[in-house]
């Protein structure tokens, strides 16, 4: 019990601060790359830190653990490293990485879609289908221009990560309900 209580707090902590940064990127959309780098790339380690407890937890509970939660957040964890090691390259980084971490990400999510319906309900899995199928469609726009995408799209990117962190934040609240 403790352990899913502890799970489900990192995950309402992650949730919340995506969706502040989602409003941070849409309040101010010129100067959000440069000045939340930073915060991105620590948002990227958390969040890969948080796949790798979603793929462990999985596979101690059924004997098998989604590899794409695996992989999603080895992908995540170096992504945020490289980002954190070399800001100034950040940027440049930043505008590959993140659309390829957008789409492995979504396609962590809807792998585990099956067992959200289980735990969540219909609703929710229809919110998270639909938000990570957009999640998607963003991340395979912004790799075909990422320079132009990051500046033009960050009203998309804001709104994702907003609907990301609610996403989260009703996973969260639901593993924090369970007992």
């Amino acid at each position: 019990m403790y352990k899913s209580k502890w799970y489900g707090v990192f995950e309402l902590i992650i949730s919340i601060l995506l969706v502040v940064f989602g409003a941070y990127t849409l309040t101010r959309p010129t100067t959000a790359l440069e000045s939340a780098v930073i915060i991105y790339g620590v948002l990227a380690i958390a969040m890969g830190v948080l796949d790798i407890a979603v793929y462990v937890k999985l596979e101690r509970r059924t004997g098998f653990g989604p590899a794409a939660s695996l992989v999603t957040g080895i992908i995540s964890i170096l992504a945020g490293i490289m980002i954190l090691l070399e800001p100034v390259a950040g940027v440049i980084t930043l505008s590959w990485l993140f659309p390829i971490w957008f789409i492995c990400h979504c396609i962590s999510r809807l792998t585990n879609l099956g067992l959200t319906r289980v735990i969540a309900g219909n609703a929710y899995y229809y919110f998270s289908l639909v938000i990570n199928i957009l999640g998607l469609i963003v991340g395979i726009m912004m790799l075909f221009d990422p320079f132009v995408s990051m500046f033009t799209m960050a009203y998309m990117v804001g709104f994702y990560l907003i609907m990301l962190g609610i996403d989260g934040i009703v996973v969260a609240l639901g593993t924090l309900g369970r007992k």
